[in-house]
């Protein structure tokens, strides 16, 4: 019954974000993305994804994710779920804000998941074409499944330039500096448009640290992640040595459509 009621607390808070953006009409601590340039060219219009996931884990049963983003000039809102088998779920909302500013753009974000989860960060791109980042994420330490598969409670300083014609390369490290771990990834990230209707990323991350601060195995390793857009439709798949620190590796594959 609890878990019931939680559910519906969640569909209600992220329709009333949802509904904030139309009615504007009548939203990880990585850095800041190009989604909203992707958003539909008429600005009256609300640009939504909708991103299925498979995750494929070595050592646990297979996980899915729904994920379900509105965009609406400079705000977004999302609502997402996931389920690993019978052994966890859990649902999410979140909303972000991208500000532009003399020096480049600022963005906020917040999400709160089942459970008490609530977390927020903070990321800034300095410059044009060639631009520093920097940033900051905390939350309340409640359960919760990283998704975004960075320490969440960390900072981020990286580098990018958009100098080369139709591309976006970006470098940049996200590090715990709250609970110890240790836990640090590098991303070095290459966003290329050859034409019109396709765009492909790619990027390579190398990671280490500790699953938690009393763990005494550190694991490292290098992954990999290929993302491939055509027109309104998406796929990315990604190998992960590590998955959120642990022994584990993780193949996870989604696909969707922008809408």
């Amino acid at each position: 019954m609890l878990r019931t009621l939680d559910r519906i607390i969640h569909v209600t808070t992220v329709c009333g974000l949802l509904l904030c953006c139309e009615a504007g009409q009548a939203q990880g601590t990585g850095p800041v993305q190009d989604d909203v340039a992707a958003a539909r060219s008429d600005a009256e219009a609300i640009a939504y994804k909708l991103t299925t996931a498979l995750y494929h884990t070595s050592t646990q049963p297979n996980a899915f994710d729904v994920n379900l983003r509105a965009t609406f000039d400079v705000h977004t809102a999302w609502v997402g779920f996931y389920r690993r088998a019978s052994e966890f779920e859990q649902a999410r909302v979140g909303y972000e804000n991208n500000i532009a500013l003399p020096f480049g753009r600022l963005t906020p974000s917040v999400q709160y998941a089942s459970g008490g989860f609530l977390g927020g960060s903070l990321t800034a791109e300095i410059g044009e074409p060639h631009f520093g980042l920097l940033g900051i994420g905390r939350t309340n330490l409640k359960e919760y499944f990283n998704l975004n598969f960075d320490p969440n409670d960390s900072i981020l300083i990286g580098a990018g330039t958009r100098a080369l014609p139709n591309t976006v390369l970006s470098l940049y490290q996200i590090r715990d500096d709250r609970l110890g771990t240790g836990q640090r990834v590098v991303h070095l990230s290459a966003r290329v448009k050859p034409d019109a209707r396709t765009r492909w990323t790619v990027e390579v991350f190398y990671k280490e640290g500790r699953a938690s601060a009393e763990d005494e195995v550190k694991v490292r390793g290098t992954g990999v992640s290929v993302t491939y857009d055509y027109e309104r439709y998406f796929v990315k798949v990604t190998n992960d040595p590590h998955v959120n620190f642990t022994p584990d590796r993780m193949l996870r594959v989604s696909a969707g459509i922008r809408f």
